[in-house]
């Protein structure tokens, strides 16, 4: 049993390690689907030859962290195995064999429930995301220092899949900038080049990817926003909130 308690335990270890990789390389300025597949291929071992992966080895602070996770994923790998092996000698010399096996299958079942939560990923990548601003100096190393970002605000790469609210609209309709969202180049794939600056009148079609700027907050939302009313709701509740943070930011130089 106590092999299974080790299993599990590393298990979950791992899982928070690749969770706080993949929320460092957000903040490098990597889409979330990018940073989370870059932090699992880095983590077990597995390279891929692909421009996300050349865009990692070319930046020094995603080099050090991919650096890490391998160190991490080599030790956690070996651990794993070495307990699920113990594990398995213990039940095969147990009588009661299929107790192991129910725990087993529970305390997995139950990390990967855990892991494809929605409601905890939200939770968890907030508190992993102060943690890495109050006590790493990843934001200061990287864009911050050059663009002058301020605390809460991020560049950050998203990708335009289908169904999403920002898909088939022109960038005056999407009306970001009264979210307080700037969209400062577009990877089009029609026009298979990168458009900086983009126009008003420019089309964000599905398999786009955004370069966009603004509070990290808003822009995870936007990521997970899907069309419809619904999007439409959470647009208007967005320019809601930041009209009124402009207004409390408004009457702090008034006084």
């Amino acid at each position: 049993m106590a092999a299974i308690i080790t299993l599990l335990l590393t298990l979950s270890v791992s899982l928070l390690i690749t969770r706080v990789a993949a929320m460092a390389l957000m903040l490098t300025g990597l889409s979330r689907e990018a940073a989370r597949f870059q932090a699992r291929s880095a983590f077990s071992g597995v390279g891929f030859t692909t421009t996300e992966a050349e865009s990692i080895v070319n930046h020094p602070v995603r080099r050090r962290i991919a650096m890490m996770l391998m160190l991490f994923g080599n030790i956690g790998l070996a651990t794993v195995g070495a307990s699920l092996m113990v594990s398995m000698l213990d039940a095969k010399n147990n009588e009661t064999w299929w107790t192991t096996l129910i725990v087993l299958f529970i305390g997995v079942t139950l990390l990967l429930l855990l892991a494809r939560s929605r409601w905890v990923e939200r939770r968890l990548n907030r508190i992993i995301a102060w943690s890495l601003r109050r006590f790493t100096d990843l934001d200061v190393r990287d864009y911050v220092a050059v663009l002058n970002l301020q605390e809460g605000f991020a560049v950050t790469e998203m990708r335009v899949d289908p169904g999403d609210w920002l898909s088939d609209k022109t960038l005056i309709d999407l009306d970001l900038p009264r979210e307080g969202v700037l969209i400062l180049g577009v990877h089009s794939v029609q026009a298979d080049q990168y458009i900086g600056a983009p126009m008003a009148t420019t089309k964000i079609c599905v398999g786009d990817t955004l370069v966009m700027y603004g509070p990290i907050e808003r822009l995870k939302e936007l990521d997970q926003r899907r069309s419809g009313n619904r999007g439409y709701q959470a647009h208007r509740r967005a320019v809601r909130d930041y009209q009124e943070i402009l207004a409390d930011q408004q009457q702090k130089l008034a006084q």
